[in-house]
């Protein structure tokens, strides 16, 4: 159990949640774990197996605190909330500004200035301690322009000259993504990133850590009030969950690209884990895919302090509270949107 930004995020398994007076009591085996006044939240987010009281979701929904329930893995199911404009101002304001070309820009810039600064940061990381001098080189000549690219962004502002920078610094990134790559090389060779369908394990890997971060990203966005298919980035187009796949780019490199790189250097996946299908494509046995899911749901459970609140925090709740910083800027509490940049 943590509370940030006035929201309770509760993950204890077998918690139960009611009402006391003016307060919400959590229990866990019939002992209180802790007690809140009402008051000071505005949600609570409960992961798995959280059992809520019918009066305590009475009292929520008449002051206004809107109570999320996602799978102990973080996919969205289902949102109590009473009668409240909040939520509806909210909204508003967050269609106003994807309709308003300099201000979606200034969200895009700040969302790929997160993406690319944590790029730099993978290759920064990796460049360290690598063994060979010539690839370490390499590494460094595409963080610096990585780097480059950081700066263009503050003078950037257009949708799509942001989207072209991100679009050459994602080249220089894939484009040395191999090097990073220690073990197992020449079963798990990178030429460069493509999809549906991924032709080689390395993007087999990517596209579905990519799409695990989507799910997550979906159920944050859903969780803080705000509508999922409207981004800024990303424009509208049905079906697509825009403002998802704006809040994921921050969280590309640093969760998904960096297990992608364990997985295969530690040898934690295996080439024999891979088979390809009659279209071309790669995808991975059942065995590899329960691996994966095991590691990714295992690093969400790692603790960082987060770089603008400066609050100790689970790697899985990051994006929650990525979403509620965004909603608290839209709504004017904060004069710009603080992305999650990786130190």
């Amino acid at each position: 159990m943590k509370r940030h930004l006035n929201t309770l995020f509760v993950t204890t398994q077998g918690a139960y949640l009611h009402q006391y007076g003016e307060a919400v009591v959590v229990k866990v085996d019939e002992e209180t774990k802790l007690q809140l006044p009402l008051h000071t939240l505005a949600g609570i987010v409960c992961f798995g197996r959280i059992g809520v009281s019918p009066w305590l979701m009475s009292k929520c929904a008449e002051q206004g605190v809107a109570i999320s329930f996602l799978s102990e893995q973080g996919k969205f199911l289902a949102r109590v909330l009473g009668f409240t404009p909040g939520n509806v101002l909210l909204r508003r304001e967050q269609y106003r500004r994807a309709d308003d070309g300099p201000a979606s820009a200034a969200l895009a810039r700040s969302i790929v200035t997160a993406k690319i600064a944590n790029a730099r940061t993978v290759l920064l990381r990796s460049a360290r301690d690598y063994p060979n001098a010539a690839a370490r080189g390499t590494i460094e000549e595409a963080a610096g322009r990585l780097a480059y690219g950081v700066q263009q962004l503050q003078q950037a502002n257009d949708l799509d000259l942001i989207r072209g920078i991100e679009g050459e610094s994602a080249n220089t990134y894939f484009g040395v993504f191999s090097h990073l790559i220690t073990v197992q090389r020449e079963a798990f060779t990178f030429t460069g990133r493509n999809r549906r369908p991924p032709l080689d394990p390395v993007n087999a890997l990517l596209s579905f850590l990519y799409a695990m971060l989507g799910h997550d990203a979906r159920a944050a966005c859903e969780s803080a009030g705000l509508d999922a298919q409207v981004g800024f980035l990303h424009r509208d187009r049905p079906g697509r969950p825009s403002l998802a796949l704006d809040l994921m780019e921050e969280f590309r490199p640093f969760l998904a690209d960096r297990l992608v790189l364990t997985l295969i250097n530690r040898q934690q996946v295996r080439p024999d884990g891979f088979r390809r299908t009659e279209s071309g494509g790669v995808e991975m046995d059942d065995d590899t895919r329960k691996a994966v899911l095991t590691a990714y749901q295992k690093r969400k459970q790692d603790t960082v302090t987060h770089p603008f609140l400066g609050e100790e925090t689970t790697v899985g709740l990051l994006m929650h509270l990525q979403a509620r910083l965004l909603a608290r800027h839209l709504r004017g509490d904060l004069d710009a949107y603080p992305p999650f940049v990786w130190k």
